[in-house]
């Protein structure tokens, strides 16, 4: 999984990106009899927007990430909070077997993919993480709502268009988050032995202002396409002026995808 989320994109991700509702996490924490006894792994962990809030749940959280800057963040973050049972590990999906390797077979109760999995080689990666984890256990797959630019409303149609002539692109992929992508996903962990593969399914409303809305964009664009520091005001301003006013309200829908082991 390479996705050049450093430096400032780091950045801009542990300040704006949304967080999970406590409501998913207690749906979670049920589906998999979690317990103090517990750890978890949240593959693709970023800033730790996921293990953080996991971490009062279990005995112990592995937040593991290709990004440096990313795994710093997260390790500020829990600092700054009192965690001291998470730790971050360098890494990718392809390298869950040596994982594997270091915290033996049936360790881990679950493994969650929060709003990562479309980098990865989900259908290795759902063979490879069966045989470490807990009977009872499983893997949630969670899309934290749909990207900015694909909702359907005034404010996300207009987003797009603006980023698309920014960028020279037509922006179509879901992220993960789209109803063929949870689908596909639940195929893939249905053939690699996963059972009961469920959807569990939170809906919200939030209303975003302004900076909450560019910071969000500037989180979601890997460093390499980042517009430049000194230019940034003006792409934002650009982005403001294609908007209604503010706020910007949103329709969350967050989808934990979850299938158990035996």
């Amino acid at each position: 999984m390479t996705v050049g989320f450093s430096g400032d994109v780091a950045e801009y991700y542990a300040k704006f990106r949304r967080g999970y509702p406590p409501r998913l996490l207690d749906a979670l924490q049920t589906a998999f009899g979690l317990d103090g006894d517990d750890t978890v792994l949240d593959l693709g962990c970023g800033t730790g927007q996921l293990a953080l809030p996991l971490s009062t749940r279990v005995g112990s959280v592995i937040g593991m990430d290709p990004e440096p800057d990313m795994l710093r963040l997260a390790r500020e973050a829990a600092t700054a909070q009192g965690v001291r049972n998470a730790t971050w590990s360098l890494g990718a999906d392809t390298d869950v077997p040596a994982l594997g390797a270091l915290v033996g077979e049936r360790s881990l109760a679950v493994t969650v993919i929060g709003q990562a999995l479309h980098w990865m080689q989900h259908d290795s990666l759902f063979r490879e993480l069966a045989p470490l984890l807990r009977p009872g256990g499983g893997i949630a797959v969670i899309a934290n709502g749909t990207p900015l630019w694909l909702q359907d409303s005034a404010w996300s149609r207009a987003l797009r268009a603006c980023l698309e002539e920014h960028f020279d692109t037509e922006l179509t992929a879901s992220c993960g988050t789209g109803a063929h992508d949870r689908a596909r996903y639940a195929r893939a962990l249905e053939a690699a032995g996963f059972h009961d593969v469920q959807e569990i399914v939170t809906e919200d409303r939030e209303e975003l202002g302004f900076d909450q809305l560019i910071g969000g964009v500037f989180s979601a664009i890997p460093e390499d396409s980042l517009p430049h520091p000194d230019e940034r005001l003006a792409f934002a301003e650009r982005v403001r002026l294609a908007l209604p006013p503010a706020p910007f309200v949103e329709e969350v829908r967050v989808s934990a995808l979850v299938g158990h082991v035996r």
